[in-house]
């Protein structure tokens, strides 16, 4: 593997991981804006621009974007997180610059009136659809709750409100703030040639407005014995909690990763040995998400509405169990086996290592190898864990339900 940097005079940056023995390449653009970047007023914007991307420029229709790379054999996509616009795509190395321009028509499509009506109608069917969806509601919920005041707590999707009431100016105005050069990384990962790479950087890129737009990253202030009852004649009670762990930028977030599967991974966990194997459970899991300046702890919980109260005390007691006596080595060594394999596999296609490469540019511009990462994991140590726990104990402050029950214990 061979790691290259370089940054364009608009400020745009171009990491690369090449690999030439690899088949395929990956390619995406990394743009620093999400939901935390909106206001209330344009809520959701961020992920309706990342459909509108796909609706082509002057002198790409949207028929012509999606036909050019089926014709490629392209698989690309898009998604939009809290902190990041991401538009990605695997490819054959010998259509590197064909899917190099089409990438580069997403950053900067035309933003038509016309598409802008027609497309709205799908995000407000998405919605919708999403709404159907008893853990998404109960995330989005508990996030709203958990980050109230703070830009975390903003939806990914939006509201219909927000969306019915959205212009494409104010789309267009966002655009212009937030989608200049020094707010994008360009991240290439397997074959390819890093030449070829800089000189279509140039020609596709030079010409994008410089500049960066600022995102205050002060750590949120979490709210505290916050509930949230959405009562829905379903099956299945949905618990979703809430507590503070450590940013993306905390030399804690590895530990945190490594915790958060021996606790709560959904195969072999402690969580899952005492609730899902033993059929009180259908999920029963924690998850550790990492931002800008914030973090959190995730408890998802789904079972039978009578059995949602004992659930929630044996999850509460495997907490107090960990944060009072921690873990074993036999569970530390477990764990960071089982991520060392799910990362080298991963990383085995150059789709599998851009998330990757990317995120840690992006979050803390920093470049670590497939070697890197493991070594990294290999020297956490039963210590680590415990200055985790002593900093971040398991727990949580805020919780949001959803089913047929009318309430829940703080």
């Amino acid at each position: 593997m061979i790691f290259h940097k370089a940054q364009l005079d608009n400020g745009l940056q171009i990491i690369a991981e090449l690999n030439p023995s690899a088949h395929s390449l990956a390619i995406g653009y990394f743009v620093r804006t999400g939901s935390r970047d909106e206001t209330d007023a344009v809520s959701g914007v961020s992920h309706f621009l990342e459909h509108m991307a796909f609706k082509g420029n002057e002198k790409y229709s949207a028929d012509d974007v999606n036909r050019i790379f089926d014709e490629i054999g392209a698989n690309y996509n898009a998604s939009t997180s809290e902190e990041i616009t991401l538009f990605y795509g695997s490819f054959l190395p010998e259509y590197v610059e064909t899917a190099m321009e089409l990438l580069s028509t997403l950053i900067y499509p035309t933003l038509r009136q016309e598409d802008f009506d027609m497309e709205k109608k799908v995000i407000l069917e998405e919605i919708g659809m999403y709404d159907d969806l008893h853990s998404f509601t109960a995330y989005e919920k508990v996030m709203q709750a958990h980050f109230q005041g703070h830009p975390l707590g903003r939806s990914i999707l939006g509201s219909v409100q927000s969306i019915t009431d959205l212009t494409a100016e104010q789309m267009r105005d966002y655009h212009a703030k937030h989608y200049l050069a020094g707010n994008l990384t360009l991240a290439i990962t397997g074959n390819a040639d890093w030449e070829q790479i800089l000189e279509l950087a140039h020609k596709l890129c030079d010409h994008w407005p410089a500049g960066k737009s600022e995102r205050p990253i002060d750590e949120a202030q979490p709210s505290t014995g916050t509930q949230t009852i959405i009562e829905k004649a379903i099956q299945q009670q949905h618990i979703m909690e809430l507590g503070p762990a450590p940013a993306a930028q905390d030399n804690l977030r590895l530990p945190a990763e490594v915790l958060s599967v021996v606790i709560g991974d959904d195969s072999n966990s402690r969580l899952y040995w005492k609730l899902v194997d033993t059929g009180l459970a259908e999920s029963a899991e924690l998850g550790f998400n990492e931002y800008d300046g914030s973090g959190t702890w995730l408890t998802y919980l789904c079972c039978d509405p009578e059995l949602t109260e004992d659930n929630r005390k044996l999850i509460e007691q495997i907490f107090d169990d960990v944060n009072e006596n921690g873990i074993t080595q036999e569970e530390l060594d477990r764990a960071r086996n089982k991520i060392a394999s799910r990362l080298v596999l991963r990383s085995e296609r150059p789709m599998g290592r851009l998330s990757s490469l990317g995120g840690n540019w992006v979050y803390r511009g920093e470049y670590f190898s497939v070697a890197d990462d493991l070594k990294l994991l290999n020297n956490i140590t039963l210590s680590d864990i415990q200055k985790l726990l002593e900093k971040y104990p398991l727990g949580h402050s805020t919780t949001a339900a959803v089913g047929p029950l009318t309430s829940v214990a703080e």
